[in-house]
């Protein structure tokens, strides 16, 4: 009887910007009748691709048994469900209990990705996080809150590899992120917090570490932020001084000679 309804879709709303949305997402919510959306993160505006006819409600107030419940009884209707998350729907999403509730019902999903909101706040700023020689590992994290993180990923623990780190979900301790970081990195490494990245409400502060609580309370952030901190923030389009071996025109690769010169 229900072998020929389509599986819900855990879609990947990106960053805020509607635009930011893939076009396979895009398309899911194009055909949606009921998406239930992350209300308290993705913006009202990421809705408009949603038809006229679609149910729509926001999973801020509710709970896993009722999200799950709603999500059931729409596909045991044969409805195009869709679960509608911020950025991507693996990072921090809390999706995974929502498929187990779903395989235990043996109701099919699939995962649509998204833009998340680091890549986003890269743009924002016009750097690269993975810039030769300087850092080629990028970290994603959050500080431990009311939600526990494993002792093993600690932020001190993390912090200590030096490389860039993007830190989500930890704006409300700043205090604690920069006594953190602050042991790592030194007080003067560059800093800086994108608040609500690609959104028309985004702010940018770029910092140095003994400054970011000060300048974070300055701008009003409280939430809806990334912190990112690195190496790859000292580096100007001006003193940029390592770059990649892709472009040399000395360094041969599949696809392209080395120079003459070139002893491989």
């Amino acid at each position: 009887m229900t072998q020929d309804h389509p599986p819900v879709l855990f879609v990947g709303a990106g960053p805020g910007d509607p635009e930011l949305i893939t076009v396979k997402g895009q398309k899911a919510l194009a055909r949606a009748d009921l998406v239930i959306y992350a209300g308290s993160l993705v913006p009202e505006a990421v809705l408009q691709w949603t038809p006229a006819s679609a149910r729509i409600l926001n999973s801020a107030g509710m709970t896993l048994a009722e999200i799950v419940t709603e999500m059931e009884n729409a596909w045991l209707e044969g409805q195009q469900v869709v679960r509608l998350h911020t950025g991507d729907p693996s990072l921090y999403g809390a999706i995974f209990e929502q498929m187990a509730e779903l395989n235990r019902q043996s109701i099919p999903y699939r995962v649509v990705p998204g833009v998340t909101a680091a890549f986003a706040a890269a743009a924002a700023m016009g750097i690269e996080y993975t810039l030769p020689e300087i850092s080629q590992t990028l970290i994603i994290t959050r500080m431990e809150g009311r939600t526990p993180v494993p002792q093993r990923e600690a932020l001190a623990s993390l912090a200590s590899h030096k490389a860039t780190m993007a830190i989500y979900l930890s704006i409300g301790l700043i205090d604690k992120v920069v006594s953190v970081l602050q042991t790592a990195y030194g007080p003067t490494a560059a800093c800086a917090v994108v608040y609500r990245a690609s959104q028309p409400e985004e702010k940018i502060v770029f910092t140095t570490l003994d400054r970011l609580e000060e300048e974070v309370s300055r701008a009003g952030i409280r939430k809806q932020a990334v912190i990112i901190v690195g190496r790859v923030l000292d580096v100007s389009l001006e003193s940029l001084q390592h770059k990649s071996k892709l472009y040399d025109a000395g360094f041969a690769h599949g696809y392209r000679a080395g120079d003459p010169g070139d002893p491989e």
